[in-house]
């Protein structure tokens, strides 16, 4: 049960420059999974509806995310556990804390603008890591750059080796859905969606008349050459060469219209790490032991408004942490138990009792928290 429990999780990162919708793909994908019924669009950096992800006044004032929110869902028999990460410079710190706490991460790529600077930062930290790394190019039904002019981008400023595992099928106005290669299928978007799933069709054969008549023969050979033009220039996907921080897997799509999305999110599951080992001062620890052991990645003071709280954000590392428990907090030399760990929806907290490996427990913090718990 234990060792099962660890296999299913995947914790991950979501990373971009501001305004290259990294919030809005944290909602879809959960829409996708369930977690939510219907995503708040965040449009011109002013938040319609607010975003589950964005909760802090200063958030939603601003149209950007300054603090790391966590969000867990279940999907497909997988717990998902995303920190969504400050996007803007001004607050890069909270997301380089942050990353000592992901597993992976997906990068966020805006069609039109590229690779800009805070991605470039924020991706140097993550290959110094070794941290495998999916990246999403993001807002394909806007007019943008050449796909393959952006994964030569992607390659050369990021100094990434990419291997694409869905391509589109046109762009901007043109943009009719995506071929998935890494499933091997089609997938058309025939009307606007901004609010659900959407209507969609799923084609199994390019050479399906149907899929022709829909697209039209111009796009469908464009579509071939594309695919063809893929299989000869880059690599094929390797589980081991990307987990090892080597190889990097491409999709397409548009958050803000769910083009993509699913796409992104059942190939993740399949192919992202599970908990990984973690490296402390004194050894190697190993997400299978039986004792417990996390470390605090950051602390966070005044997420409810109505509360002087703080509460310290701990990465499970190893073992199982149960409610009312002794645990040794190291730097103290001494016994802390918690009557209330939180596991966190965005601004909903829920009181657990049991969490493993892979985990985002809050715990309320008195001031002790600023070093490893085991």
């Amino acid at each position: 049960m234990f060792l099962e429990e660890i296999a299913r999780r995947r914790t991950f990162g979501i990373i971009s420059h501001p305004d290259a919708g990294k919030t809005t793909l944290t909602e879809k994908l959960l829409l996708f999974g369930g977690a939510i019924q219907e995503a708040g669009a965040v449009k011109s950096n002013k938040i319609k509806k607010g975003a589950t992800s964005d909760f802090m006044e200063i958030e939603r004032q601003r149209g950007i995310s300054v603090a790391t929110s966590v969000l867990a869902f279940i999907y497909k028999n997988k717990k998902i556990n995303i920190l969504d990460t400050p996007g803007h410079k001004d607050f890069a710190e909270d997301t380089f804390r942050t990353l000592t706490a992901v597993d992976s991460v997906i990068v966020v790529i805006d069609v039109a603008k590229g690779v800009e600077e805070q991605t470039e930062k924020l991706v140097e930290v993550c290959r110094m890591r070794s941290i495998p790394i999916i990246v999403f190019i993001n807002k394909l039904d806007r007019e943008g750059k050449d796909s393959f002019d952006l994964l030569d981008e992607i390659e050369t400023k990021l100094g990434l080796r990419v291997t694409p595992l869905s391509h589109p099928i046109g762009m901007g106005y043109d943009f009719k859905g995506i071929y998935n290669i890494w499933s091997k299928n089609a997938k058309l978007f025939l009307e606007d969606t901004k609010t659900s799933k959407g209507n969609t069709v799923s084609f199994d054969n390019l050479k399906d008349p149907e899929l022709e008549r829909l697209i039209g023969t111009k796009s469908l050979e464009t579509l071939k050459e594309e695919l063809g033009l893929v299989a000869g220039v880059y690599p094929p996907f390797s589980q081991e060469e990307y987990l090892d921080g080597a190889l990097h897997p491409v999709f397409f799509g548009s958050a803000l219209n769910n083009f993509g999305v699913q796409e992104l999110l059942d190939c993740f599951i399949d192919i992202a790490p599970a908990p990984l080992k973690k490296q402390a001062e004194e050894r190697l620890i190993k997400p299978d032991e039986k004792d417990f052991s996390g470390f605090v990645f950051k602390i966070h003071a005044n997420m409810d408004p109505n509360h002087r709280d703080r509460l310290a954000f701990i990465k499970i590392v190893s073992g199982t942490f149960e409610r009312n428990t002794s645990y040794l907090h190291v730097r103290n030399n001494k016994k802390v138990k918690f009557s209330s760990p939180n596991a966190f929806f965005a601004e909903r907290k829920e009181i657990v009792d049991i969490s493993y490996p892979g985990d985002i427990v809050g715990l309320h913090d008195t001031g002790i928290s600023k070093s490893e718990i085991h």
